[in-house]
């Protein structure tokens, strides 16, 4: 399919807006709602590649593209064993780079998001990193994780985030940034910049309170409360928590489980889904559901809706190609 890229205006009137076929959706950053009661939606449609099982390695992080029943799932793996994975430069350019890769590929239904290093997810900012850098370079770096943080949230397929350790500082960011935490009963987690007399910069001030609510984020934050995996799970900061296993991947195993149930549904439906649930949540409930309405507007055309009630009259498990 040749690729296309537009905008169309989707209005909440009387009726569902006419949008194009899409196989994959892009808000806009910072506009996700225009004028006047209107939604407006970038419609971005391109063509396929070829994925490979192998990692692909950047130094710092590793991309598998899983096959055979596990097609479409990709796994990315954080790998600096010598600074327990923590948010340097090279690591954040590593990842948009890779963000950006993923976002326009229709093949791509679930990204697994876990850590290539033994007992640690990630330990928030490099502070030997940090420690270098001129004041007037804090800001833009910390603006490009924030960055980063929001291009992942934006994905337009399910992320699923193991945490088989410790998730601190921007490495709790990163995980908020996904749809799904997945951790083991022994990780370690928590917004810890205040010890150092700072603030979560990479969109945790945001995203925990909607996560946990504005009063349990407040108290978590102003204390640098550092919680376990039940303890998370008990709040509703995780949505799964496993003990861990000896080879130190439960919560990856849990992860990849979770993804295996995704995949056999249908693409542009789970993207429309989080797109309606994403855009919905921030938004008044008749706003949200106009924009409901506009999402399963886009389904109905498509190819694989009628393949789902072809498979439901034969009895049989239907075969999706995201068309």
């Amino acid at each position: 399919m040749a690729a296309l890229a537009g905008l169309r205006v989707l209005s909440y009137g009387g009726g569902v807006a006419r949008a194009a076929r899409a196989a994959s959706w892009r808000v806009p950053r910072g506009q996700e709602l225009g004028g006047q009661g209107q939604m407006v939606i970038r419609l971005c449609v391109t063509g396929g590649r070829q994925y490979s099982s192998e990692a692909k390695s950047e130094d710092e992080l590793r991309v598998r593209y899983l096959e055979g029943e596990e097609q479409g799932i990709v796994v990315l793996g954080i790998n600096r064993p010598q600074a327990k994975n923590a948010i340097s430069k090279g690591l954040v350019k590593s990842m948009m780079k890779t963000v950006e890769s993923l976002k326009g590929n229709n093949k791509v239904r679930t990204v697994i998001l876990r850590s290539e290093v033994p007992g640690v997810f990630c330990a928030g900012a490099d502070l030997k990193e940090r420690a270098k850098m001129h004041p007037s370079e804090v800001g833009p770096f910390v603006s490009k994780a924030r960055a980063l943080m929001n291009e992942f949230a934006n994905l337009p397929m399910p992320t699923i985030v193991a945490l088989d350790g410790a998730a601190l500082g921007g490495g709790l960011e990163m995980a908020l940034a996904t749809d799904i935490i997945v951790a083991a009963s022994s990780a370690k987690m928590g917004l810890v910049e205040t010890k150092l007399a700072i603030i979560p910069g990479a969109g945790g001030t945001q995203r925990l309170p909607r996560a946990v609510g504005v009063a349990l984020a407040k108290e978590l934050i102003f204390s640098a409360r550092v919680l376990d995996g039940n303890e998370a799970k008990a709040i509703g900061l995780v949505s799964h928590v496993v003990e861990q296993n000896d080879e130190g991947d439960a919560a990856y195993k849990r992860a990849l489980a979770l993804a295996r149930e995704f995949i056999s549904q249908g693409p542009i439906a789970m993207r429309m889904a989080k797109l309606a649930i994403n855009q919905g949540i921030e938004v008044d409930l008749a706003t949200g559901l106009a924009i409901e309405e506009a999402c399963y507007a886009q389904v109905i055309p498509t190819k694989d809706r009628i393949e789902g009630l072809l498979a439901f009259k034969e009895k049989r498990p239907p075969r999706y190609k995201g068309e």
